[in-house]
């Protein structure tokens, strides 16, 4: 026996394994990101984008719609809630259409096309005649309905124009009859150019505008040769010129671009202002200095500066971020479907809410001229909500027919929806479950 000579037995060796390799520890920013990444190309994405950012807009609207407008209905011997109340019935008119719009067939809204567009004509040619139009700051552009009640048609011409001319260019590109620029400019910009004049009779440069991004950004989406696009262009740009240099008032507005004259560039100054005294945190939702009298148009136009005022940086920043990420979902709806119908459509509409946005923005912030156009969904107007609003339910119906989504909400409805039959469920019918959700989560579609 091998021992010791104490009796002991023999020390053995201790062997040292090999160290394992430890896995790399994992990165909270990087599982973060990836994490975002996933829920960003989840097909309801777009979905929840449109509809969540619409309604977070109007609803905030209103908030500082009642705040902006108390001052102005008490010096017009009104109730304090008058414009607010208003805006309400609007919002509420509004919601009803966004749930009709969001819930029609794409066919249906094509049909609506035409319809809309002999109307917005109709009510654009009644505005001229005396008696029936009303002139609001100096332009012709109203007809009174009844009461306090004012209907702008030029606002629904937006609509019109983007239904029709996505019906007009949905129909061509399936008789492949987009490769020619005659068929690619006729009939939609005459048709165009007639809704722009018929506005500018009433003296509305700012809505012209707005008609005239929706034409070019319909050529855009149908792919307009960059030649024909800046041929379009240039004409849009040369009657443009004439028309602010035959306009005392135009011109007086792009005179105000970046000047600091008080006197001459009243409303542009305060508005700057309103947006300087807000700081980071704004002086608090009420408190606005400005809307006492100094800044006119305080809850329609020049609401965002207010909303600076009041909400600072960080009102504004959220109210810019939620324009954002609403033009990508819209953009991101136009590029993945395989309907050109909904593409035009929904890029059309895209072009309008995000055209808008960054004029009126623009306007306030003092980089671009003062045009007189509302933020869409946050200013005072039932002329402008209601058809922006029929415009984001054409958007919400256009994301749950994508594939992926439809898919998506199937998914979703069982679990709501229906019941299971029988007793209370074992353990197999639990696994079965749990491997159906793995399986969902693992596909994206949710």
């Amino acid at each position: 026996m091998g021992s010791s000579r104490a009796g002991r037995p023999p020390l053995q060796r201790v062997t040292r394994r090999p160290p394992v390799a430890r896995p790399p520890r994992d990165n909270p920013v990087r599982r973060l990101l990836t994490r975002a990444r996933r829920a960003w190309d989840r097909p309801l994405t777009a979905y929840y984008l449109i509809l969540g950012g619409s309604l977070l807009i109007t609803v905030l609207g209103l908030v500082m719609v009642y705040s902006a407008s108390q001052i102005t209905a008490l010096q017009l011997s009104l109730p304090g809630s008058y414009f607010f109340r208003k805006q309400f019935l609007a919002a509420t008119i509004g919601a009803g259409l966004l749930f009709l719009a969001s819930r029609m067939p794409v066919k249906l809204h094509r049909a609506l096309a035409y319809p809309m567009l002999a109307g917005s004509v109709f009510l654009m040619i009644l505005v001229q005649i005396p008696g029936i139009g009303m002139a609001v700051n100096g332009n012709q552009n109203w007809i009174s309905i009844g009461g306090p009640f004012q209907l702008q048609p030029s606002e629904f011409g937006k609509l019109a124009l983007v239904l029709w001319g996505a019906d007009l260019l949905a129909r061509k590109q399936d008789k492949r009859l987009l490769t020619q620029w005659k068929h690619m400019l006729v009939p939609l910009v005459p048709v165009a150019f007639m809704l722009l004049g018929l506005i500018m009779l009433g003296g509305d440069m700012g809505t012209a505008i707005i008609l005239t991004a929706i034409l070019f950004g319909l050529l855009w989406v149908a792919g307009a040769p960059t030649r024909l696009f800046v041929g379009v262009l240039s004409v849009a740009v040369l009657i443009g010129v004439i028309l602010i240099k035959t306009s005392d008032n135009r011109m007086a507005r792009l005179t105000c671009l970046g000047s600091n004259d008080v006197e001459q560039c009243w409303q542009a100054v305060h508005g700057i202002y309103a947006l300087a005294s807000g700081g980071l945190f704004g002086s608090g939702l009420g408190a606005s200095v400005e809307k006492w009298g100094q800044l006119p148009e305080a809850h329609t136009d020049f609401i965002f500066a207010v909303t600076g005022e009041e909400l600072g940086l960080a009102g504004t920043l959220s109210v810019l971020t939620l324009f954002a990420a609403l033009g990508y979902a819209g953009i991101r709806v136009a590029g993945r479907t395989e309907d050109p119908f909904v593409r035009y459509a929904a890029g059309g509409v895209t072009t309008w809410i995000t055209a808008q946005a960054v004029i009126n923005i623009g306007a306030v912030l003092g980089l671009l001229p003062i045009a007189g156009v509302p933020l869409p969904l946050f200013s005072y107007g039932g002329s402008a909500l209601l058809p922006t609003m029929f415009a984001i339910g054409l958007l919400i119906a256009f994301a749950r027919e994508d594939p992926a989504a439809r898919a998506a909400l199937a998914m979703r409805q069982p679990r709501f929806g229906r019941k299971r039959a029988g007793g209370p469920p074992g353990p197999r019918r639990r696994n079965t479950m749990r491997r159906r959700a793995s399986a969902a989560r693992s596909s994206g579609e949710r």
